[in-house]
């Protein structure tokens, strides 16, 4: 009996073990749990609707659970259904004897589904704020994955968890500024942590790959690490601007072609903010071409192509918080010439400080104002340190330009926002302008005011550009310039032949006009010239110009020929914008004036005329009253008396469109009969000469400054005018 119950309970126990054995290597398939797994998932999310076809359980009588396994379930939650390869999990033998079942775990394989599918169902589990984020961005995309979900006794989702797969063809828009389209790359997953590799996209246009990019929650936010690359295209600028911000906004790029490679890091919290930020980036910028036409450069280079154009540039950047570094070379066009370009950049919160090197061998170009020319092949370097402050303010430290023995140097020259110069401390030249002319000055800051002084100075530039200076056009280029400046100078050019020796005297600033100005020098011949400017307390300015040898100032005026002799006084009171001038010559002799020979010789009058353009002829006054508005010059008066011929003129010249002149010519023979015939009062004057001849001739002149018509009228009786100018003249002499 004992031997049979022995005997049974052995083949029971066999039958047993070979039942655990089956069930833990083959498994059952049934629907009998089916129920009850669906009410466990149910309680885990009520939202989630599960269907389940046959379930194998396999049995794992080490730990007392079973595995459970189901293929192709169907996941429904909402409207969205879910395409599952395969559900995996863990239920206790306990809670299942007890017919109350505990899910220790859950492993879901995904066929390739849409990720925001897949991001509800995680948010159906734990709607962390990151999920929300995701679930709002993403708009479109699929993904497959291998989700690996622990639960406690409760049934709630343990930090364990594990997401891995990847993701293709997805697109977002993040902060209304980064658009990306067809992301790709491989995820792994955990509480704790993202890793993300084999990326690529296209953010803003812009194709990028990366090896990785790992993303890891500490406290309340997230440090983000990683890389990412880009391939040499075409890019547009706009495509840039969330990254570039507003750098590029008044810079016109046509083309920008480069490759780059950067590494980043930054921290961001729930409100999406960044901080902690640091870059490093190197770019190989194979070509930018920038439309500058509106630059204007064609004052300075002759040959400009209206384009800046930079090739071949190897950059590196280093961002840290708010430290910005910027290195580079490269070569760069501004005409169709390459020359080489150096520069570097640091910026941080309050300044912007760069430093640049231009090396110049093709290009030529000019410095008007200054008279220099750089000639083509000929090596040049311009050097340029300054800092760019936080309020637009920007200083050069130093602006330095070396070709050959040639040097010019400015120090500390501050510009406010408008480029408008606030201040210099130094500024040194030497070199020969394009007359060969030598020019060799120092301006020095002493206190609040300056000091110029120098061997030799070519001012004919700036002489000219006085002259045909208009206010109401051109604005200051200084900002509020209130100071003094102490010149002495021992050689001053006023033209290419003529100079003038030991110049000094001083100049006053106020609000960036000369208020007063005294300045004397001497010819080569001892002759005297002496300027000043005075502003009364009415703001009227008044300017005295006095040279016993104005030969050098007569003859920059190319009508005018053989000037010789003579004294010139030049007075003239300003008011706002109107200009009331006295000019005076007085003994002086020209040898031709062609519009005055050909009046001569329309009135027939050829003797005087053949004088005018041969050896000469004499006048003993010459007073010119006249007055400027604008771009309008009338003139009162214009009366000229000589020995020979005396002229009587007015009219009016406006500036570059219109000559309207007026007036009388008279030999003075006819001069003295006339004036001879005024009862006693002649007599006294002239004395009893007569002459022969008409009285004189009217003229006008009048039309395009390059296409001027002349007429002459005869004339029997001279103006009362006329008459009574020339009696004032006589009797001063």
């Amino acid at each position: 009996m004992i031997k049979t119950i022995s005997k049974t309970l052995f083949i029971l126990f066999l039958i047993l073990v070979f039942i655990v054995i089956y069930l833990s290597v083959y498994g059952v398939k049934t629907k009998k749990f089916n129920k009850e797994i669906i009410n466990n998932i149910s309680n885990i999310n009520k939202n989630i609707d599960l269907y389940l076809s046959d379930v194998n359980y396999l049995l794992n009588p080490f730990e007392l659970n079973i595995n459970i396994t189901t293929e192709n379930p169907k996941i429904i939650l909402a409207s969205n259904k879910l395409e599952i390869k395969k559900i995996k999990t863990n239920i206790s033998l306990k809670s299942l004897f007890a017919n109350n079942l505990l899910i220790n775990n859950l492993k879901i394989s995904t066929n390739e589904i849409k990720i925001n599918d897949l991001i509800s169902l995680l948010r159906s589990f734990q709607n962390t704020p990151q999920l929300f984020i995701l679930d709002n961005i993403i708009k479109d995309g699929t993904m497959a994955a291998d989700i690996q979900l622990n639960f406690d006794s409760k049934n709630k989702i343990k930090k364990d968890y594990s997401i891995k797969g990847f993701i293709k063809k997805v697109k977002f828009n993040f902060l209304k500024q980064y658009e990306i389209n067809n992301l790709e790359f491989a995820f792994d997953i955990s509480s704790d942590k993202y890793l993300l590799s084999q990326i690529e996209t296209e953010l803003n246009n812009i194709k990028l790959t990366s090896s990785s990019i790992n993303i890891q929650k500490k406290n309340d936010s997230f440090f983000i690490e990683g890389n990412f690359f880009n391939s040499s295209e075409n890019l547009k600028i706009q495509d840039l601007k969330p990254v570039t911000g507003n750098f590029f906004d008044s810079t016109d790029i046509e083309k920008l072609k480069f490759t780059s490679k950067n590494n980043f890091s930054f921290n961001v919290n729930k409100k999406l903010k960044l901080d902690n930020i640091k870059l490093k980036t190197d770019i190989d910028l194979k070509q930018a071409v920038i439309n500058a036409k509106n630059l204007e450069l064609k004052d300075y280079l002759p040959n400009f192509t209206n384009k800046i154009i930079l090739e071949n540039h190897k950059i590196k950047i280093n961002y840290n918080k708010d430290n910005l570094t910027i290195d580079g070379d490269g070569n760069i066009f501004l005409t169709n010439e390459p020359e080489k370009l150096s520069y570097k950049i640091k910026k941080n919160v309050q300044n912007l400080l760069f430093s640049t090197i231009v090396n110049i061998k093709n290009t030529s170009f000019n410095i008007n104002f200054l008279n220099y020319k750089k000639k083509k092949k000929h090596k040049s370097t311009i050097s340029i340190n300054g800092n760019l402050k936080k309020n637009g303010t920007l200083k050069f430290e130093s602006i330095s330009l070396k070709e050959k023995k040639n040097k010019i140097l400015f120090e500390n020259l501050e510009l406010d926002k408008n480029f408008k110069i606030v201040d210099v401390s130094h500024v040194d030249i030497d070199y020969k302008n394009d007359k060969n002319l030598l020019n060799k000055l120092s301006l020095k800051k002493k206190n609040s005011n300056f000091i110029l002084e120098g061997e030799h100075f070519d001012a004919t530039q700036l002489i000219n550009n006085s002259i045909s200076h208009d206010e109401n056009k051109k604005s200051p280029i200084f900002h509020k310039f209130n100071t003094k400046i102490d010149i002495k100078i021992k050689k001053t050019y006023i033209n290419d032949v003529d100079y003038i020796n030991n110049l000094s005297g001083y100049l006053n600033f106020k609000n960036n006009k000369i208020n007063n100005l005294k300045l004397s020098s001497i010819f080569p011949n001892n002759k005297k010239i002496n300027l000043t400017i005075n502003t009364n307390e009415v703001l009227e300015k008044e300017t005295k110009l006095f040279t016993d040898y104005p030969k050098p100032f007569i003859k920059r005026y190319e009508f005018i020929k053989g000037f010789e002799d003579g004294y010139l006084n030049f007075n003239s009171v300003k008011k706002g914008n109107i200009t009331n001038s006295i000019l005076t010559i007085s003994n002086f002799k020209i040898q031709e004036v062609p519009i005055l020979a050909k009046l001569l010789s329309l009135a027939s009058l050829q003797g005087i005329a053949d004088i005018l353009t041969g050896e000469g002829i004499r006048f003993t006054d010459l007073e010119l009253q006249f007055s400027k508005q604008k771009n309008l010059t009338r003139i009162e008066e214009m009366y000229a008396i000589g020995p020979a011929v005396s002229i009587l003129m007015d009219g009016y010249i406006e500036n570059k469109k219109l000559i309207s002149l007026r007036g009388t010519l008279v030999p003075a023979t006819t001069i003295n009969k006339s004036i001879a015939s005024i009862p006693l009062l002649g007599k006294i004057l002239v004395g009893d000469k007569t002459g022969e001849g008409i009285f004189g001739v009217s003229f006008k002149i009048k039309g395009p400054p390059k296409d001027l018509t002349t007429s002459v009228n005869p004339i029997k009786t001279l103006t009362p005018r006329f008459i009574t100018r020339t009696l004032e003249k006589i009797k001063n002499n």
